[in-house]
């Protein structure tokens, strides 16, 4: 009951996000100067609570625009509408709906959907990762200095030793291409498909990262945070990769080895 309607509510949002691609649609700003929210957001997010509250109206929400809908259940939705506003609102193809289930403070399943490309993750804790029902799995690259890469920036400079542009032209300096898709959730989807080896961000929300994670570590990849500690979807720095080259990619991310 759980994974369908897990899976009904982000088919419900990639519905209203198809419903506005092509269309006319109102963008809006939050903090920041390109920290875009748009009527898709909100219907998108609309959707899927209607379906969310409809089998689990007791159930703990936590939506990107709408906020926390505090309950006392231990149960806990985190909803991105749509994962990749920015590309949304420049109608490249390139965002998703996220959705993760935290039990007890643990994200025990998770989905992100793209219906641009028709591409829907699944992840259940214990059960492995599946991308429109087959199994998936992380890549085997270990050596860093080959591996290709995925980041994102935030919408606002972080000046800080190791911040995201120093990190970012340690690896180009090598040669080592790193992507810049503009969805958090689709990155981590990607490493988890096996696509990139790895993927590193600075700043990211628990929406931006709770059904990623998972999926992420149900094929058989590794999540910590900059430090290679363990990773709380509640903190900003991620580090997601195969595993193999992780402990690379924390030293150069730490400037504590070269590639």
């Amino acid at each position: 009951m759980l994974k369908t309607t897990l899976i009904e509510a982000a088919q419900a949002g990639a519905a209203e996000i198809l419903r506005y691609f092509h269309g006319e649609f109102r963008i809006d700003n939050k903090e920041g100067v390109n920290n875009l929210v748009t009527e898709a957001d909100h219907a998108s997010e609309k959707a899927i609570l209607s379906v969310i509250q409809s089998a689990y109206p007791d159930h703990q929400i936590l939506a990107e625009e709408s906020g926390a809908h505090e309950q006392t259940h231990e149960y806990k939705w985190i909803i991105d509408p749509i994962d990749g506003t920015v590309n949304f609102a420049h109608r490249i193809p390139l965002n998703a709906v996220s959705i993760g289930i935290e039990k007890n403070g643990e994200v025990i399943m998770g989905v992100v959907y793209n219906p641009h490309i028709n591409e829907l993750f699944f992840a259940e804790k214990g059960e492995g990762a599946f991308l429109n029902d087959k199994s998936i799995r992380v890549s085997t690259e270990t050596r860093a200095i080959k591996a290709c890469l995925v980041t994102g920036f935030p919408y606002t400079y972080i000046d800080q030793p190791n911040g995201p542009l120093d990190v970012f032209a340690r690896f180009v300096k090598k040669g080592v291409p790193v992507r810049r898709l503009g969805s958090a959730a689709i990155d981590l989807c990607w490493v988890a498909a096996g696509r990139f080896d790895g993927f590193f961000e600075h700043k990211l929300e628990p929406w931006d990262s709770a059904a990623g994670m998972l999926m992420v570590q149900e094929a058989g990849g590794t999540v910590t945070n900059h430090q290679g500690e363990t990773f709380s979807i509640y903190e900003h720095p991620l580090l997601a990769s195969n595993g193999h080259i992780h402990e690379e990619l924390v030293g150069v991310i730490n400037n504590t080895r070269t590639l």
